[in-house]
């Protein structure tokens, strides 16, 4: 069965394949090794002059590729955990998203910095984090984050494929670490799922249970929480007979909204579920913008997201910390019974 790892190793595969313009840069990405979670394996034994394993410095491997980028080839940055993209912060915000703007124009950068992100395999404080939300609303940089939902030829390594060789802009491409070995598109019978994208926009997938009734609630996720989400749903609607949908954007930033707003005009509640912590989130800005753009037909919202506090290393402690498919109908009885 295919996984998401898969999914994404091809996708690599096909873009070298595709452009030679495409090069791979990071830490231990040589074969046999083949980077931290194997998504780079393969790609430097057929193509050894374009896969360059670097010293341990984000930020010099992320100027590096912007450098790369400027003179026309598409490089794509891995940074081995999504924890130190912080190292590169300076490249990435004041640099690669504003060169597009500073010299008016002329120039692109079309560069994609690749990561994982997320915990639940006890990495500790340091290697289990889920900050994309530093990112967000950076001008310039665009911010990705696929899942295991597939419909059709929309997937997570169609979308990378997509972004390496077509992009004109610089992309972070958020991948959560749990994501990796999921099967792809293994819904059964239990929901039915589609693509509500608007044209021009990444993959934007609505989920409902197979034959339920009108949702009452719109469960708005992404990532690996879209798996949560599910599980959730699922108890919901066979234990205690409440029926949501789901959507899962791709996109995180910037925010598209359209798919969500019809959601929740009809099920009249949201609520917002992420990885990372509960303060100044995603979540928070796509309940922000429901409740302008919705006014008074958003009955309720609310948010499922971690505590406001580092990812433990003890496993019962980073299951305490970390959201939960239990949080997540614990959060949605309450909204019912709210209003």
């Amino acid at each position: 069965m295919t996984s998401v790892l898969d999914l994404l190793n091809s996708a690599l595969h096909q873009a070298f394949a595709a452009d030679e313009r495409v090069y791979l840069i990071g830490e231990d990405l040589l074969d046999p090794y083949g980077g931290a979670f194997k998504v780079a394996k393969g790609l430097s034994s057929t193509y050894p002059g374009r896969v360059l394993s670097t010293p341990i410095s984000e930020a010099a491997i992320t100027g590096l590729a912007a450098g790369m980028a400027l003179r026309g080839l598409r490089p794509v940055v891995e940074i081995m955990f999504g924890d130190f993209v912080t190292l590169a912060a300076d490249q990435l915000v004041n640099h690669i998203a504003k060169f597009r703007w500073m010299y008016n124009d002329q120039v692109r950068v079309p560069l994609v910095l690749r990561t994982p992100m997320g915990g639940r395999r006890g990495y500790g404080p340091t290697h289990s984090q889920t900050i994309e939300k530093l990112f967000l609303g950076v001008p310039g940089l665009r911010v990705l984050a696929p899942c295991s939902v597939c419909v059709g030829d929309a997937d997570a390594g169609s979308l990378l494929k997509e972004i390496i060789l077509e992009s004109e802009d610089p992309t972070l491409f958020i991948e959560n670490k749990l994501l990796y070995l999921l099967p792809v598109g293994t819904d059964g019978d239990d929901f039915t799922t589609s693509l509500v994208s608007e044209a021009n926009e990444s993959p934007t997938y609505q989920m409902q249970l197979r034959g339920a009734p009108a949702a009452s609630l719109t469960i708005c996720t992404y990532g690996y929480m879209v798996e949560l989400a599910r599980q959730a749903v699922l108890k919901l609607g066979y234990e205690h007979e409440v029926f949501c949908n789901i959507i899962a954007p791709t996109q995180l930033s910037p925010v598209q909204c359209s798919p969500l707003l019809a959601a929740v005009e009809k099920s009249t509640r949201l609520l917002t579920v992420e990885e990372g912590t509960y303060s100044l989130g995603w979540g928070a800005e796509i309940i922000a913008q429901a409740t302008e753009k919705l006014n008074r037909r958003l009955r309720a919202a609310s948010r499922v997201a971690a505590l406001d506090l580092p990812v433990p290393a003890s496993g019962p402690l980073e299951s305490a910390v970390l959201p939960s498919a239990d949080a997540i109908i614990e959060a949605v009885l309450a909204l019912h019974r709210f209003a």
